[in-house]
């Protein structure tokens, strides 16, 4: 008899933006994307309890505590652990690094909300805080290059 071999359990990950305000970029990409922001303060509240690490690495942010150079959003149907607030799904999370954004992305998100709401998706971007940088017509298609509050560019399809 042969054995069905086990398939290889999928790789959890999340994409992860160097930000100089991870809180704010956070907040942003939260509205574009109709995510929620990832709540860890049970998990800080335990760790400041024990002693783990001092309270200058966390800030208040919504009302809750959270890491100061850290913030995440997910989408609010995936699966996230109840102890940390972690997403194990569709994840985005900021980081602060000391240097500005100097270059074009070497990675970025499509939106996709589709042709018919585009408009109507870009105002609602650009009252959150983004800009449009340029209007792209090609035979594949049409899009708007965007950036978000920090400079980063994603499209708009």
């Amino acid at each position: 008899m042969t054995q069905t071999p086990t398939p290889p359990t999928p790789v959890h990950w999340k994409v992860v933006v160097d930000a100089a305000d991870p809180h704010a970029q956070a907040d942003f990409w939260a509205a574009a994307l109709h995510y929620v922001v990832e709540d860890n303060s049970p998990l800080i509240e335990k760790l400041l309890t024990a002693g783990a690490f001092p309270e200058a690495l966390t800030v208040v942010s919504h009302g809750r505590r959270a890491w100061r150079d850290l913030a995440a959003v997910r989408h609010p149907d995936d699966p996230y652990e109840a102890e940390s607030g972690t997403g194990r799904g569709r994840r985005l999370l900021f980081q602060r690094v000391p240097e500005e954004k100097t270059v074009k992305n070497r990675l970025h998100l499509d939106l996709h909300p589709g042709a018919d709401r585009r408009d109507e998706e870009q105002a609602r971007l650009e009252g959150l805080g983004a800009r449009v940088l340029r209007r792209v017509e090609e035979p594949s298609g049409s899009w708007v290059v965007m950036a978000d509050p920090e400079g980063n560019e994603f499209c708009l399809h």
